[in-house]
């Protein structure tokens, strides 16, 4: 009994415990609740944080394949180089290709230009630039006593040579309008024992390559001149009458010559050598000119007719248009010349055609009393070789520039340089950068009246351009529709 009694309190006892354990594991299992979330919210947190860590392997395996791309092996190398090669050398054939069509292209138009130059139909268009120089701009060199009759420039425009009537010959430095030399001249009377000239030199040429000089005077006689040193070299005669034009061929020593015997001479000055004689002329020529083909152009005078002589063929060709005497004329190109008289007009011609492609009369105005008036003589003409600009010389106080139209067949005028005294000589330089005039109280083929105001010498005229930025559009218009 005891024993079941033990027990029973036993199981009261028990139960009691199991009471206390329930109780004790209810509050267990609130703790475990408890201790479940903090346990889930840790496990979150470890959780977050193995992500993190598993998600920077990941970023380290991306950095490590960017890496990898970058770290190319050595075929990839040699082959991403062979390509860069490759650009570099297409880049340079089309950079040469560019240049060689450049260059070629260049070289086209030099060709063509020399094309057109031998065909004489370049004309370069330089009128439209060009601007009035002011007067303190223009400088005077004095040294003849007498009027100036005749001037040339050298090749490379360093030098002038000029001549008047008192029979000298002075070379010029046009840098510093010094003299560098004279040739004096002599008197009458004095021909065998003076080096020089004795008469009037009414004319005068230097061969292109600057090695001659060679001046024609009153007396007949062509004399030959060491153009460096003046010194004399030969004297040609055979003229029956004033030497009154001369001129060599470009790119020759050869000679060409007229005179007031109506005769046109052909010398071969490296063998100081006559060849021979050309007639046609009615009256004294007043001048000549001549470029690289084998022919020259001379103006009549008072049998008003310009001819042009073709050597190797010998025949000539004769062009009328002016009114009274042609004193005057210059090449503009190998077709096409431009021709000055008495009569006061200035007219353009070409080969192909027997009469004046246009004239202007009147051209440096009139002078007289009212009622009474005379157009001023055109002393003087000279042309910017294979351009569509010209100047003439009169006695009425000025140079006239003028501008030639498209195909020649336009003469407008640019502006005038003031010039007191006659205007004998105008010669351009081959560079285009100056113009000289050779002036006089006279005029250069007699002595008619006296502008006893005016001042023997030199005039250098600048010819400035117009700055490229000044240029207006219309300007530019126009110039595209002339070329």
């Amino acid at each position: 009994m005891s024993f079941f009694l033990r027990n029973k309190g036993n199981v009261k006892v028990s139960k009691s415990k199991e009471k206390l354990h329930g109780t004790g594991r209810k509050s267990d299992g609130d703790g475990d609740t408890r201790n479940k979330s903090k346990l889930s919210k840790r496990l979150n947190e470890e959780i977050s944080s193995e992500s993190e860590t598993e998600g920077d392997p990941v970023g380290k395996k991306q950095r490590g394949d960017d890496e990898i791309e970058i770290e190319e092996t050595a075929q990839e190398k040699k082959l991403r180089l062979a390509k860069v090669y490759l650009d570099q050398l297409r880049e340079e054939d089309e950079k040469r290709e560019e240049d060689d069509a450049f260059e070629s292209d260049l070289v086209a138009g030099r060709l063509q230009e020399d094309v057109l130059e031998q065909r004489g139909k370049l004309q370069r268009l330089v009128a439209n630039d060009l601007v009035p120089p002011e007067a303190s701009e223009i400088r005077l060199l004095r040294g003849h006593k007498l009027p100036v009759i005749c001037l040339v420039i050298t090749p490379d425009d360093k030098q002038i040579f000029s001549a008047a009537k008192d029979c000298s010959i002075i070379k010029w430095d046009v840098e510093s309008g010094k003299k560098l030399h004279k040739i004096a001249g002599g008197r009458k009377g004095t021909e065998d024992r003076h080096v020089g000239h004795t008469a009037h030199v009414l004319c005068m040429a230097i061969s292109s390559d600057g090695k001659y000089l060679a001046t024609g005077d009153m007396n007949k006689l062509i004399m030959i001149w060491e153009a460096a040193t003046c010194k004399h070299v030969y004297k040609f005669t055979g003229h029956r009458g004033p030497v009154s034009g001369l001129a060599f061929r470009r790119g020759t020593h050869d000679l060409y010559s007229a005179s007031h015997d109506r005769s046109i001479k052909v010398w071969n000055v490296d063998e100081n050598a006559y060849v021979e004689t050309l007639f046609g002329h009615q009256d004294v020529i007043t001048g000549l000119d001549c470029l690289s083909r084998e022919r020259c152009v001379t103006a009549g005078g008072r049998d008003r007719t310009v001819r042009v002589w073709k050597i190797a063929e010998e025949s000539q060709l004769v062009f009328h248009g002016h009114e009274s005497s042609i004193d005057c004329i210059q090449l503009i190109n190998e077709e096409h010349m431009v021709t000055g008289g008495d009569d006061g007009s200035v007219s353009l011609w070409s080969v192909n055609r027997k009469k004046p492609l246009t004239t202007v009369k009147r051209a440096h105005g009139t002078r007289g009393d009212p009622g009474l008036e005379q157009p001023c003589w055109v002393s003087s003409v000279a042309a910017l070789l294979n351009s569509d600009t010209i100047a003439s010389g009169s006695h009425n106080s000025n140079v006239q520039l003028w501008k030639c139209g498209q195909g020649f067949r336009g003469l407008e005028p640019l502006f005038n340089i003031p010039m007191t005294g006659f205007v004998n000589s105008l010669k351009f330089a081959n560079s285009g950068k100056f113009l000289v005039a050779g002036v006089g109280q006279e005029h250069r083929l007699g002595r008619w009246w006296r502008v006893k105001e005016a001042k023997n010498g030199l005039y250098i005229i600048p010819l400035k351009r117009k700055d490229p930025e000044l240029i207006t559009a219309p300007e530019m218009e126009t110039e595209q529709e002339e070329r």
